[in-house]
């Protein structure tokens, strides 16, 4: 400005034009300065946009999974209805058959090993069928306050009896103290039960399986880690399926009941392997009340 002024005395055209050019510029640096931080917010909300539609999209793609297995778990509560009856009257009448040949003191001893099987057999089809059926058609949760610590003990100690090879070691780790929780006792056990089993069965060379609980997000947090031979990446999407099984004597009902269970009390059962060997189960359960009929 005082360059202004002082060139005005000598040439007052050029003076007039540099004072008309002043205002101009500086609403140029304003209007540019504005417009840089429209660029800047325009941005920042496309970065959020875009986050967010991608949160939306993993959400959708997992209620698509929800409802492609909903659609299967249907088809099999409609298979299992129509069966269940029909398989257990004639393995009714075969089992009993079994049962009066048994009593026969001449039986011969080929006979008689023969008809050890059939009993077997059919024990064996009988618990798959009670299994179905459990899954096929569950029942309500009957919710009551459940002491995490003794249902974790009083599943291991189960666990232990099933135990029918050496190698392996079962161990809580026992950590932090946790609250009680709301839920169904027997079926959470089961849920527990067969979460342990399967580890005992992924372990035929032997190993160690820890199970934990603890607080994690405002939620009851229970794992089950094995040092089994884990799971193939491409199969883990699979392994919640009924009748999907990668072991020779599984039914392939374990892990689905599990996670019926879990669903049933409003939690998430997810698998995932661990960084040295086996796989890690974790169970998050709501600490109230939150079961779904």
């Amino acid at each position: 400005m005082p360059d202004i002024l002082q060139t005005s005395h000598e040439s007052p055209d050029y003076a007039i034009e540099q004072i008309i050019e002043l205002p101009v510029l500086c609403l140029v640096g304003v209007l540019t300065g504005v417009f840089s931080d429209r660029d800047r917010k325009q941005r920042r909300d496309l970065q959020t946009t875009t986050s967010r539609l991608s949160e939306v999209y993993v959400e959708l793609q997992q209620n698509f999974e929800q409802m492609k297995r909903a659609e299967r778990m249907f088809a099999v509560g409609q298979l299992a209805a129509g069966l269940a009856h029909e398989i257990r009257n004639p393995l009714g009448s075969v089992a009993g058959a079994a049962g009066i040949l048994q009593r026969n003191a001449n039986l011969e001893p080929k006979h008689k090993e023969c008809v050890e099987i059939i009993n077997k057999e059919s024990q064996r089809l009988n618990r798959l069928l009670t299994d179905f059926l459990d899954f096929a058609r569950p029942r309500t949760p009957e919710c009551q306050p459940i002491d995490v610590n003794a249902l974790l003990d009083s599943v291991l100690k189960l666990a232990a009896h099933g135990i029918d090879m050496e190698g392996i070691h079962l161990r809580r780790d026992a950590g932090v103290p946790v609250p009680q929780i709301e839920g169904d006792p027997e079926m959470l056990e089961q849920m527990l039960l067969n979460l342990v089993m399967n580890a005992i069965q992924a372990m035929p060379g032997g190993g160690e399986i820890v199970v934990s609980a603890a607080l994690h997000q405002g939620k009851l947090l229970i794992r089950v880690r094995d040092q089994g031979c884990g799971i193939d990446a491409a199969l883990r999407d699979k392994i919640f399926d009924p009748f999907f099984t990668t072991k020779e004597s599984g039914t392939g009902l374990g892990l689905p009941v599990a996670h019926q269970i879990v669903e049933q009390h409003g939690g998430i059962l997810t698998a995932e392997p661990n960084p040295d060997a086996g796989m890690t189960f974790s169970v998050a359960l709501p600490t109230t009340r939150e079961v779904r009929r």
